[in-house]
């Protein structure tokens, strides 16, 4: 048998002792109810960001796999947004690209709907386009040429501007000045 230092024997004593057993066991206890429950936690948050579930198990194996490492491994390769923001965000942005779609013209001085073959609006009367000097159909501002009879598109008075000898119903508002 060999010598043992005090020191040595007071430690062995108090490793044998029932409550040094107790506090281990209650420690071993709690880190593996939280290396489970950040396993269950890799889980939950891996179906709420992964559509596949064989990507959703592999997630779950790292997670308990390699305590305390797997989940913080999962941290780093984890999907950016849930599903359900993804999901959200696509039908946003679905609904305003429906939206502009179907939007209507509208005057840039009244704001009342207009069709694209007006030339004035005929509420305000404020000019839209330019008419073609040959056929009378409606030009776009950036045209060189009518697309209908190739008549030279020629400048006229601005865009936005009250046409003469017509007055509107309604006052339009003036610009607040400072």
């Amino acid at each position: 048998m060999r010598p043992t230092s005090p020191s040595a024997s007071a430690l062995a004593a108090i490793s044998s002792s029932q409550g040094w057993t107790a506090a281990r066991d209650a420690a071993v206890g709690v880190g593996v109810v939280f290396w489970l429950a950040t396993a269950f936690w890799v889980l939950k948050d891996a179906r709420r960001r992964i559509e596949s579930p064989v990507l959703i198990g592999l997630a779950a194996l790292l997670g308990l796999a390699v305590p305390f490492l797997g989940p913080i491994v999962y941290l780093f390769f984890r999907p950016p947004e849930y599903l359900e923001d993804v999901r959200e965000r696509e039908l946003e942005i679905r609904a305003i690209e429906e939206r502009l779609r179907s939007r209507s013209l509208q005057c840039p001085v009244c704001r009342a709907a207009v069709e694209p073959t007006y030339v004035v609006c005929p509420v305000c009367t404020t000019r839209l386009k330019q008419a073609c000097t040959g056929c009378g159909a409606p030009l776009e501002a950036i045209w060189q040429a009518c697309p209908f009879c190739a008549t030279p598109v020629q400048l006229a008075g601005g865009f936005g501007e009250r046409l003469e000898g017509l007055e509107p119903l309604r006052p339009r508002r003036q610009a607040a000045s400072d």
